[in-house]
């Protein structure tokens, strides 16, 4: 089909590959490493030519380039396939997220579940078609099962996968401060949130989606098991076929899960050193992977290496490296310089943690400063004293600060002109490669489309905070500053997250800015937190979620109602799996309350609600500004600045060293926002992964990283998720736990132990 869509506009496409040779040979600027650099070994196009591939090495191995525009979409099976793939992922997900290990069960899983249920339907539904003859005509069985299907209900898969980050909000109230909050209150943030990503989406698609060097590197894991699960391929001699192979991987990982899942918990961090030195306290905050800076810590888990960073092998290794170096530099250099040079005063409190402590290292009463009107009580703060936080918790906020920084400089001095270039050439009807041409047969979505969505969702989440302002105490004008804050940073983390697969937070600056603005109220922050930073984060899945499509030529429309159903069903699921959990569960979040053994901890809101209190409740002036303790902090925010700069200037200084432009301060800088939760084994275990697959398999075995290198992330991913769901239907809900040393995580009970002289905390020597 793409030969002879070719042959019919070969006048008008001979000027567009002159346009895109030269795109090719100016790529560099942004995605040098990620170059072709000999001709693409693609065998899905019918006249292979260098010209007509992607200029990403990395998508002209794993993506095709022909399409058939004939084939069925929009059927019912897809229907039924998808809101059910749709329903189930969004419950397990946040089932999952109050959980200890909080366990993402990816699209991937629906993905595989759904072909023999696709088959299935496709043998057994009748083929007879209704209202035959008339515009609406359908059938319930068009054909065989097909790719096109299967990417549709893998979207509407990818609407339930992950959080819904406004239920932390929901959490937070109702548990953490212990306030009510009425159902449709809540409903109303968690659909406004939701949807209100789609307006920047829509808007920024000519940036983030049709050009090729935004190849959004964790699409092709998902497009490499499309190809496995439907292409027909011969079994090479004393080889698998890419389907057996992913079955091999998904038999393996599936089995493999119960050791760490159940069996043997401690493969989660094996921190050896800590059994060596069992009484020492420095030993393991050296080395515990959960709670110190987890060196010799290794991690045997699937779940803990890709829970926070996602997969190691969709990332590639230039940002896989990058990632490595902003962890060896924060958790190796400037976190024990801190701590040991007890900079304000570090070592009363645990060198990794994510509570609030008293100057005498004790857990902050945070009931206490609170009003009757769920405001801050100025009096009983100063009664309390001062809030501390722990060494990491303080070094990831200011890193978090420069990564703000860093990563608009380096856009505007690495991504400026491309931009500029951009926005020139899609008012002149431009397109890059041969994905965007074969797209340009189908209906686009129309930019009104998204802008009628972005406003009638501004005038909704106005009404809803105007009218129970009493409950969300954020006014007027924080939404829309809030909108206009998403809305300025999703280009720039949008070009970071498409070429690198890492994305750096929104969260951080917006407390900070509404902090200032607006202190003293924690719903308000966390609010305003959501709404600047969710609609952002929104909106760059939903643009992924684009450009898979994109890639598996999908219909634009057919795609954006798929998008919009998904988000949809995902907001009312979440939120009722949510307030279920809440309403059954006693104690859940309650770290004191609950048992030793209890796997509802719920690690994230932790940190969400300490950040209310930080940014919300008490305020950025009386932590980080000219009334706090941790007012140096502030100084990240230049260092974040000038960082790329000093790149920028080295590449200038050096055009020939081309490794330069391998040095990416956004992510290097914003490797350990994830931190805390996530810990110190999940990064190294996870960099460990990420440089075997990135680097030493691409190098030495193209052959094996192009045909099994998605595929194996897809299948371990898939394995895990099965075997953690039958673990839970099985043991966990008969509450049937394995008690043993090797069940017992990390081994490092000293690791969050204070240092200083004369500190008392329970089960902690005390130093004189």
């Amino acid at each position: 089909m793409a030969s002879s869509s070719r042959h019919e506009h070969q006048g008008q496409e001979e000027e567009e590959d002159q346009e895109h040779q030269e795109h090719h040979r100016h790529g560099h600027e942004i995605t040098s490493p990620l170059l072709s650099t000999r001709p693409s070994t693609s065998r899905t196009s019918p006249e292979p030519q260098e010209e007509e591939n992607s200029p990403i090495e990395q998508v002209a191995l794993t993506v095709p380039v022909g399409d058939d525009p004939d084939t069925p979409v929009l059927t019912f099976r897809m229907w039924v396939l998808g809101t059910a793939s749709c329903f189930v992922l969004s419950f397990l997900n946040q089932f999952f997220w109050y959980r200890k290990e909080p366990l993402t069960i990816t699209a991937i899983s629906a993905q595989i579940a759904v072909v023999p249920l696709g088959h299935l339907m496709a043998a057994a539904l009748p083929e007879r078609a209704f209202f035959r003859g008339r515009p609406y005509e359908f059938t319930l069985n068009p054909g065989p099962f097909n790719v096109k299907e299967h990417v549709l209900i893998t979207i509407f898969a990818n609407a339930g996968a992950g959080t819904v980050y406004a239920i932390h909000i929901v959490t937070a109230v109702r548990v953490f401060y212990g306030k009510q909050l009425t159902f449709f209150v809540s409903l109303l943030v968690v659909l406004t949130t939701q949807v209100l990503g789609f307006g920047w989406a829509g808007i920024l698609r000519r940036y983030l989606v049709e050009p090729a060097t935004m190849w959004w590197p964790s699409n092709l894991v998902q497009v490499s098991l499309f190809r496995a699960l439907h292409e027909k391929e011969e079994r090479r001699k004393g080889g698998f076929t890419r389907n057996q192979f992913f079955m091999v991987a998904f038999t393996c990982s599936f089995i493999y899960y119960i050791f760490p899942g159940y069996l043997f918990q401690m493969l989660t961090s094996l921190s050896w050193i800590c059994w060596v030195f069992p009484y020492s306290v420095l030993a393991q905050q050296l080395s515990s992977g959960l709670h110190g800076l987890g060196i010799g810590a290794i991690g045997l888990d699937w779940a803990s290496i890709s829970s926070y960073l996602g997969s190691p092998l969709a990332s590639p290794w230039f940002a896989t490296a990058n990632v490595a170096a902003g962890f060896f530099i924060v958790m190796y250099i400037i976190t024990p310089i801190a701590y040991w040079f007890n900079f304000y005063k570090a070592q009363t409190f645990p060198i990794f943690s994510s509570g609030l402590f008293t100057s005498t290292g004790q857990k902050y009463n945070i009931s206490a400063i609170v009003d009757s009107h769920f405001h801050f009580d100025i009096e009983a703060y100063e009664k309390n004293g001062p809030l501390y936080l722990s060494t990491v918790f303080a070094v990831t906020y200011g890193v978090g600060f420069a990564s703000l920084t860093a990563t608009i400089v380096h856009v505007l001095l690495f991504h400026g002109s491309e931009i500029l270039k951009l926005s020139k050439s899609a008012f002149q009807e431009k397109r890059v490669d041969i994905h965007t041409k074969l797209m340009r047969r189908y209906k686009q979505v129309p930019e009104w489309w998204f802008i009628c969505i972005l406003i009638a969702n501004i005038v909704i989440t106005i009404f809803a905070c105007e009218y129970y302002i009493e409950k969300l105490q954020l006014p007027w004008w924080g939404v829309l500053l809030a909108c206009a804050i998403a809305f300025f940073f999703t280009l720039p983390i949008g070009i970071i997250t498409a070429t690198t697969n890492q994305t750096p937070g929104l969260n951080i600056i917006t407390e900070y800015i509404i902090g200032y603005l607006y202190p003293g109220r924690p719903v308000a922050n966390m609010c305003f937190k959501v709404y600047g930073f969710i609609s952002m984060k929104q909106a760059l899945e939903f643009l992924q979620d684009f450009k898979l499509g994109h890639y598996m030529k999908i219909p634009p429309r057919i795609m954006f109602m798929a998008q919009v159903v998904g988000t949809l069903i995902a907001a009312f699921v979440y939120l009722g799996t949510a307030w279920w959990l809440m309403d059954t569960i006693p104690n859940i979040c309650n770290i004191e309350l609950l048992t030793a053994d209890s796997p509802w901890t719920c690690p994230a809101d932790h940190v969400f609600y300490d950040a209310s209190v930080i940014w919300g409740l008490i305020g950025p002036r009386r932590i980080f500004g000219d009334l706090g303790t941790y007012s140096a902090v502030n100084w990240f925010f230049l260092g974040g600045a000038i960082a790329p700069l000093l790149v920028w200037l080295a590449h200038k200084a050096f055009p020939g060293q081309k490794w330069i432009l391998l040095i990416n301060m956004p992510v290097m800088i914003a490797a350990t926002n994830q931190m805390p939760p996530a810990t110190a084994v999940n990064y190294s275990a996870w960099i460990l992964v990420g440089f075997l697959s990135g680097y030493v398999v691409y190098k030495y075995r193209r052959d094996w990283w192009e045909r099994h290198n998605y595929l194996l992330s897809a299948a371990l991913d898939a394995g895990l998720a099965f075997m953690a769901v039958l673990i839970y239907l099985c043991l966990g809900l008969e509450n049937i736990n394995l008690k043993w040393w090797g069940n017992e995580l990390d081994g490092c009970p000293l690791a969050s132990c204070p240092t200083a002289k004369g500190i008392v905390v329970k089960g902690c020597p005390v130093y004189h």
